[in-house]
């Protein structure tokens, strides 16, 4: 029939184009799985669609089984318990739903937590967003990234005792205060010799103010003795010297010595100077008359010192500035204090982490539009501010949200760092959760409250992101 109609058949490619190679062809179809008559197309799809489930669940099974152990029946157990009372016996309703916001130690921890979760979070984020663009275009800026990250390999632990540390009210032991102190005095002067004071039988009284004053004016001729006790030896200045009593004067100079009345080991005489008695070096000496201050002067190493003539008849005054306290830095582990220091230890960690996340979304901006904007004539500021943080708005958004989930699980931070005398003002919730499930007086129903409203206050912020992220994956 092919050739009655003028065409050649195509040699087939399984057999030599003959009746054989015909029936070959068809074997060959046959067994290559061709549904059969009968059977509709894509049956064969749909049979595998059960055992692909089946597969897919055996292999989900023991992650399904540890989510059902480790989170699913915890969150609800906690539930269940958060409606029963302390011994777990009776049904309590919402009475421990409602000492969440009666209990004052409680509502501390809220209104804390949500300090933090306003406060912490920004300004890592705005310290990270700044170095990133900061270290973008300096030489050394890899080796800034590398520092200011690495607090967070040290665990929440070591970090608390190193600010535990820092925060040490004593300027000797802490860098805080000692940065502090250092910059006061450089401004402010310090007091030479805190709680000096006379005795009653010296020849000096109390002026008022935390001042003191000679009881008699003083004389050209005769030396003005200023006896004072109250300095413990070993804080006397390092460049101090054993007092004497000074030459009489001329030209009718009033001189005179200040000098610690107190002999170590005891023999001392009141109101004279003896051989091991120091002189009160650098003690601010003033003469006043009428009510005015004609003359200054400072005592040397050995307590001597001079006045001019015009001093003759005066009145010496040691200013207060002589006695006041030294200054000792700021409580920062105090009462008003504790949980902005506390917070500022949790940027120091996570300030690095911000960072890195939004130099690698840095790093992927089109280039064309930020040098498109230069040609334009936009300066840095607005570079930045215009293109640069729009353009990082996705990654800035990755980094807060995960950083106030973060902040809501603050729990070893607190504990460490806080005094027990501070204890209860920097309270957060994961803190007090403990404190109220395994402390003193164990309440494990309130407790279990606390980890309902700590799972209540995540939720909006997981469902924030998780709609972010849909958002992100529709472009």
């Amino acid at each position: 029939m092919d050739r009655a109609h003028g065409t050649t058949a195509p040699p087939s490619s399984g057999g030599t184009g003959g009746p054989g190679g015909s029936t070959g062809t068809a074997g060959s179809a046959g067994s290559s799985g061709s549904p059969r008559r009968g059977t509709p197309a894509g049956s064969g799809r749909r049979s595998l669609r059960p055992r692909s489930a089946l597969t897919a669940a055996v292999f989900l099974l023991p992650a399904l089984v540890l989510l059902g152990a480790l989170v699913v029946y915890p969150i609800g157990y906690s539930v269940q318990r958060s409606f029963f009372d302390k011994s777990g016996d009776s049904f309590a309703g919402l009475g421990n739903y409602v000492t969440l916001f009666t209990d004052s130690t409680i509502r501390t921890a809220i209104r804390n937590n949500l300090i933090w979760v306003v406060v912490a979070p920004t300004v890592a984020t705005a310290l990270g967003l700044i170095f990133a663009v900061l270290t973008e275009r300096v030489r050394w800026g890899t080796a800034f990234k590398l520092v200011v990250f690495m607090p967070m390999a040290v665990s929440m632990l070591a970090a608390g005792i190193i600010f535990r540390l820092v925060y040490e009210q004593d300027p000797d032991r802490g860098v805080a205060n000692a940065v502090w102190v250092g910059v006061h005095d450089t401004f402010a002067e310090s007091s030479s010799f805190p709680r000096a004071r006379p005795l009653p039988a010296h020849p000096l009284k109390a002026a008022g103010g935390g001042a003191y004053e000679t009881k008699a004016p003083v004389r050209a001729g005769r030396p003005a003795l200023l006896p004072l006790v109250g300095v413990a030896p070993a804080q006397m200045p390092k460049d101090a010297r054993p007092a004497r009593t000074p030459a009489d004067s001329p030209h009718g100079e009033i001189s005179g010595v200040a000098w610690l009345d107190f002999t170590r080991g005891g023999g001392g005489r009141p109101n004279a100077v003896d051989p091991k008695e120091l002189g009160l070096d650098g003690l601010r000496i003033e003469a006043v008359k009428d009510g005015r201050v004609v003359a200054r002067t400072t005592a040397a190493a050995d307590g001597t010192f001079r006045l001019p003539a015009a001093a003759d008849g005066a009145v010496l005054r040691l200013p207060a500035s002589n006695f006041r306290e030294q200054y000792d830095g700021v409580a920062w582990l105090g009462p008003t204090l504790v949980t902005p220091a506390i917070i500022g230890s949790y940027v120091w960690m996570w300030a690095g982490f911000a960072m890195v996340l939004i130099a690698a979304g840095l790093a992927g901006l089109p280039r064309e539009l930020l040098e498109a904007a230069r040609v334009d004539g936009a300066n840095e500021w607005q570079v930045f501010r215009r293109i640069t943080v729009p353009l990082l708005a996705p990654v800035l958004g990755v980094v807060l949200v995960t950083l106030m989930i973060n902040v809501l699980k603050v729990f070893d931070l607190v504990f460490v760092i806080a005094p027990g005398s501070a204890l209860d003002d920097a309270n957060v919730l994961a803190l007090q959760l403990y404190r109220s499930s395994f402390g003193t007086g164990a309440d494990l129903g309130v407790g279990s409250a606390i980890a309902v409203l700590l799972l209540l206050l995540v939720l909006p912020v997981m469902a924030v992101n998780i709609r972010r992220m849909r958002k992100e994956s529709r472009r």
